[in-house]
């Protein structure tokens, strides 16, 4: 009796366990065919979208990035072209004047820059650059002043008559100082002297001529006896007279360049007029003075139309 009440309970355990496995497995079935039929969807889709959309990659962009990639294409092969054209222009000059400046090695041309500088030393005009009033220079103005000293520098080593540069009143503890061997790549090998004392106890007075726009000579002739002074400043504000007070101060002879008598003022937008000039420029124009012995030449090299300013022949 225990034996049969014991096989009935096994019978009855083992159904309920067959049909939980049934019930268990019943949504695994569901689970997975819905799993193969999504699958069977995506992948009707995606090749549906590749019958649908059409090949190419031109199709794949819209009009306006087609546009600017045009645009884009445009910009790329014009600037090839520039620099073909640069090129063939810079080796037609060299096979123009190959019979007039011969070829020489960067050596070679190092040397004859170092010679002439050398020479302008002991025979060539001087050229003062007054670093005295940089005290109270924004950064900004530091920045820009210290460029108008590499430019400066740089066309003076060009010159086949070069000046001889001193710059006065610098200290090498100064945030000039800094500026210019930040800026400008081998200052500390320039061949110019950089002294800390001021120009009028470095000369004498009588040999000196303070170039400002505020004087009311016009220089006539470059001198070599002579020793011509540019002050060093940039300043936004502009404050005027500032380099005229100064050389006043030491008794010191003030010369302007000649924009008046050589050139007239000419009518712009803004109806701008200044004869301020850098002190590369200024350098500019006496550099070519000394040079070609012709004003208007010089004047032309270094006054900018933007300044307000064309020679007298160019208006008549």
């Amino acid at each position: 009796m225990d034996w049969k009440l014991e096989g009935s309970a096994e019978q009855t355990e083992s159904q309920e366990l067959q049909e939980h496995e049934i019930t268990l497995d019943s949504p695994g079935e569901d689970g997975v065919s819905e799993s193969f039929q999504l699958l069977q969807i995506d992948v009707g889709c995606e090749h549906w979208e590749q019958e649908a959309l059409p090949t190419g990659s031109a199709a794949w962009c819209s009009k306006n990035v087609q546009r600017k990639q045009r645009h884009w294409e445009k910009i790329v092969a014009a600037k090839k072209s520039k620099r073909k054209q640069e090129k063939e222009r810079r080796k037609a000059k060299r096979v123009e004047n190959s019979g007039i400046y011969p070829q020489h090695s960067k050596r070679f041309l190092r040397s004859l820059i170092k010679e002439r500088l050398l020479e302008a030393k002991h025979s060539g005009p001087r050229l003062c650059i007054d670093l005295s009033m940089t005290s109270h220079m924004s950064k900004k103005e530091l920045s820009r002043l210290a460029g108008q000293i590499r430019r400066l520098y740089g066309s003076n080593k060009k010159a086949e008559r070069p000046f001889w540069i001193c710059l006065t009143g610098f200290t090498t503890d100064s945030p000039l100082y800094e500026e210019c061997l930040r800026m400008n790549d081998g200052f500390s090998s320039y061949l110019l002297d950089i002294t800390e004392e001021d120009c009028f106890s470095l000369f004498p007075l009588e040999t000196l001529v303070y170039l400002t726009p505020d004087s009311e000579h016009a220089l006539a002739n470059v001198d070599v006896d002579k020793v011509y002074i540019l002050g060093g400043l940039v300043d936004e504000s502009i404050q005027k007279k500032v380099t005229l007070q100064k050389a006043r101060e030491h008794s010191v002879k003030t010369a302007r360049l000649p924009i008046q008598e050589y050139m007239v003022k000419c009518q712009n937008g803004k109806n701008y007029h200044s004869e301020i000039l850098t002190i590369n420029q200024v350098f500019d124009i006496l550099s070519t003075y000394f040079e070609t012995q012709n004003w208007p030449e010089a004047l032309k090299k270094g006054v900018s139309s933007r300044k307000g300013y064309v020679l007298q022949n160019s208006v008549e």
